[in-house]
């Protein structure tokens, strides 16, 4: 008995009684159809050789002993387009899933934890991320996230630095009911995680002006045109139901189009194959000079332009950024993405296919740690990167168009959209929503009918408010600890930090939960070495090298480098266009003091007219700072101290108290911020 599969080379078999099971069980009718590759291993019996799958892609003899792939590669490739063994684990009882499966459901828009806390028994629970290009969520998916948050969460809601929600503690058993009620509810999470184009970044400021509506109608086309195709989730979570707008026809006609070779011909995924790429893939679009974005730290950065007349003409393009490294392995970095060149606007998805489809067949796919689109770039250089991608574009790309100085917008505070109406800024600490603000927020957006956008700093804007709303508001929101800007410490305002423990499994130290202690020593140490209130630094906190909080580019970073110790990085900018770098490893965080007291102290006597903190280290260079900080015994003279007696009657105090307690601060610091800000406002109209 002959038999051949495919392109596989004849394989004889002697016995006739032949089961034929398949790699990871594929368990369908079309397995057949997917085998390609078949060896011998032992069979249950003597007399019954067994068959299984070992690869779903053609072989090539001249290509069959190539470079190794990792583990992730090899499930990918077996899953039936991220379906099995996920679809299986689901339904078991157990209240988590397996390796694979746990690898798959990324692409769903989850990751398995469990509580680092606890001691015993892992007590295994989920989190859902969506996906939310630039920011935008609907009044409807607002109220639905936050039911969910109390129903089958842990109370709280997250914005991340990608500005997307992030829901925790979701029970397996529950996630079915979840994830269909996001869909079913104008939300998603398809892509959120996994090998692919993330949430794809804008500003999320609503303002009505033909750039920025430009830049995030383009955020959204490339989005969608970067989605998933195959249905394997919406097969998972609604039966196979496609709940979904309809396309920009030039987004179909983008994705369609192959007359480059850039699509997998008669595949459910044209764009990602049964491969998809090799590493997560991060895109940002913004204007010139609004770097709320983060801008060079995507794999593709976008930035329209416009002529003289504010009509959209095209876009640069920068590429090559990513921030996740490996402590002292030096062969992992964080990096800025770099020009690549101009497109007209009409190209723009064409040229974005390009990238990503160079990156897809060269990126490498052995060892994940080097497989993001920054290190190919790094290896090449980018005249070839260019010049390959050229090739996927079909044409050459214009000379990249000269830009304006970056600023950082963080859009909090009440603003005009241009439309009429006004939105509202509002800064989360480390993007965590719960308690009384939880409930405020959920009471204003409801009683008012809100959209809201989530930002790139973790904070969230509430859009479309009329003017007659605007005082309720503010009372309501200020109530529950959402207060102006200007009554906010300017630390905090800036500050970032990733949710590290208790959760996420490759935290090593505290982020989320260690940032506002950290925050409260910081100002500190600003008081005693006679630094003024007003006067701030980008700091970022981080529980791993991952950089999820993007610490390379903070003035000051702070890395998980061990069990309560952090790696200090130096020298980003507060535009957020300078790369940090590693001043001192393992600084156990009850010393930090030691560290930054002198740092703080000769930037206040040494820097240059107005010149930040970032810009300081880097001046003044690590060696000289090392030994500033080796040779620190505290300030020369102590600043003097003046206190005021704030309260005059207990109501007043208790009030004050109450508020404050909302922002882990106590009476006394809350009042004297209101007194600065004062003191402030009126120096300033004066000299106005």
């Amino acid at each position: 008995m002959t038999t051949s599969f495919g392109a596989a080379n004849p394989v004889v078999l002697k016995d006739p009684k032949i089961q034929i099971q398949s790699f990871n069980g594929f368990r369908s009718s079309n397995s057949l159809a997917l085998i390609r590759h078949i060896h011998f291993i032992s069979a249950p019996c003597s007399s019954c050789p067994l068959i299984r799958a070992v690869s779903t892609q053609p072989v090539n003899p001249e290509t069959a002993a190539q470079t190794k792939r990792s583990k992730v590669e090899i499930l990918k490739e077996q899953s039936n387009y991220i379906r099995y063994p996920l679809n299986e684990e689901l339904l078991t009882d157990a209240p988590n899933i397996n390796e694979a499966a746990t690898q798959l459901i990324k692409f769903h828009g989850s990751y398995q934890q469990y509580n680092r806390d606890d001691r015993g028994p892992k007590s295994y629970s989920f989190m859902l991320r969506t996906k939310n290009p630039c920011g935008k969520v609907s009044n409807k998916l607002y109220l639905t996230m936050d039911d969910l948050a109390d129903q089958f969460g842990i109370g709280t809601l997250r914005l991340t630095t990608r500005q997307t929600f992030q829901l925790h503690g979701v029970l397996k058993k529950d996630l079915k009911t979840v994830m269909s009620t996001i869909i079913k509810n104008m939300g998603s999470t398809l892509g959120a995680c996994g090998d692919l184009n993330r949430n794809v970044l804008a500003p999320a400021a609503p303002l009505v002006r033909k750039d920025y509506l430009f830049a995030q109608q383009t955020a959204e086309n490339i989005a969608a045109l970067l989605a998933p195709q195959s249905g394997f989730y919406y097969d998972m979570w609604v039966d196979g139901e496609r709940i979904m707008s309809a396309e920009p026809p030039e987004v179909v006609q983008a994705r369609n189009d192959n007359s480059h070779g850039t699509n997998f011909k008669d595949s459910p995924e044209p764009i990602y194959g049964t491969q998809f790429l090799p590493r997560k893939f991060k895109i940002a679009v913004t204007v010139p000079t609004d770097n709320s974005v983060d801008i060079l730290t995507n794999d593709i950065g976008i930035v329209a332009i416009s002529g003289d007349d504010g009509e959209p003409l095209g876009f640069n393009i920068y590429v090559g950024g990513g921030m996740g490294r490996t402590h002292r392995l030096e062969t992992t970095f964080p990096r800025l993405g770099e020009p690549l060149g101009f497109v007209p606007k009409e190209d723009i998805l064409y040229a974005v296919k390009a990238i990503v489809v160079t990156q897809r067949e060269n990126g490498r796919r052995d060892d994940r740690k080097y497989s993001r689109m920054k290190y190919l770039i790094s290896s090449w250089g980018i005249e070839k990167f260019r010049s390959v991608v050229e090739q996927y574009y079909g044409k050459k790309f214009q000379p990249f168009r000269q830009l304006p100085e970056w600023e950082f917008k963080s859009y909090l505070g009440w603003h005009e959209q241009g439309d009429g109406s006004l939105f509202c800024g509002l800064h989360v600490d480390s993007g965590r929503i719960g308690g009384k603000m939880k409930k405020t927020l959920r009471e204003v957006i409801e009683k008012y009918n809100l959209n809201v956008r989530i930002t790139p700093n973790q904070n969230i804007i509430l859009t479309d408010i009329r003017a007659a709303w605007k005082r309720p508001i503010t009372t309501s929101l200020a109530q529950a600890g959402l207060l102006h800007p200007r009554y906010v410490d300017p630390l905090n305002l800036t500050a970032m930090a990733c949710p590290a423990f208790p959760l996420c499994p490759l935290a090593i130290t505290e982020a989320e939960r260690g940032i506002p202690q950290i925050l409260k020593r910081v100002r500190a140490v600003f008081e005693k070495v006679g630094l003024k209130y007003n006067e701030c630094v980008v700091i970022r906190v981080t529980g791993c090298p991952n950089g999820c909080a993007r610490p390379y580019m903070a003035e000051l970073g702070l890395v998980g480098d061990g069990p309560n110790s952090y790696q200090i990085w130096l020298g980003g900018s507060p535009n957020q266009t300078s790369l940090a770098r590693s001043f001192m490893n393992k600084v156990k965080v009850q010393d930090l003091e030691k560290v930054l007291e002198p740092l703080f102290y000769h930037w206040k006597r040494k820097r240059q007219s107005k010149e930040s903190f970032g810009d300081f280290t880097t001046r003044t260079g690590f060696e000289k700072l090392q030994e500033l900080v080796e040779k620190w015994e505290g300030p020369v003279v102590a600043p003097a101290r003046y206190n005021l007696k704030l309260f005059a009657d207990r109501e007043t105090y208790e009030a004050m108290d109450e508020l404050a307690r909302l922002q882990s601060k106590n009476a006394h610091q809350l009042a004297m911020e209101v007194v600065r800000n004062f003191v402030a406002s009126q120096q300033n109209g004066k000299s106005e």
